[in-house]
């Protein structure tokens, strides 16, 4: 498994649905988009900025029912892809795994602060190329400098939108 970082949330088009973009920590540094729908792309970015709702929502509904059980999520594994459809599971404290589609399964390791990992063979068979202009470093334009302002972030991001197109998460079918 190699382990991955939540890069960000992006719409292509308007006709495309939203993407989760993750990306490896170390090594090749290959990005993995994964489609995703609206609903699942607003609890993921909920998530990642650790957004507190009065009433708890669903994401926070399973950890308290799995802490209530004595359990906690160790982790989240992207295991595969079958049929153009990516899998995960959630890794409980007593080995037990969960299968999940993998939007649930990120939203619920952020909000646990569990590590995200993806399957070597995932990535070697998925992962895409995501290149800014100017040959900047696109993970420093999702957020690379903690001082940079959201805005900055953002506006840095949809200028990274602007060099990827839909073609970039399609299935390239069988090689």
């Amino acid at each position: 498994m190699v382990q991955v970082r939540v890069q960000g949330l992006a719409v292509v088009a308007q006709e495309v649905a939203p993407v989760v973009l993750l990306r490896e920590e170390t090594g090749l540094r290959r990005w993995l988009a994964i489609t995703i729908g609206a609903p699942e792309a607003q609890e993921l970015a909920a998530a990642q900025e650790q957004v507190v709702s009065a009433r708890p929502g669903t994401v926070e509904l399973i950890l308290e029912v799995l802490s209530a059980f004595g359990q906690h999520v160790e982790r989240v594994e992207v295991t595969e892809l079958r049929d153009s459809i990516f899998h995960a599971d959630l890794v409980l404290s007593d080995g037990v795994r969960v299968s999940a589609r993998p939007s649930d399964a990120i939203a619920v390791g952020l909000r646990a602060h569990a590590p995200i990992e993806v399957a070597e063979d995932v990535l070697a068979e998925a992962a895409v190329d995501v290149t800014v202009a100017g040959g900047d470093d696109p993970a420093e334009a999702l957020g690379g400098d903690p001082a940079e302002s959201s805005e900055d972030q953002i506006r840095q991001f949809r200028d990274l939108l602007d060099e990827v197109s839909p073609d970039d998460f399609r299935d390239p079918g069988p090689a």
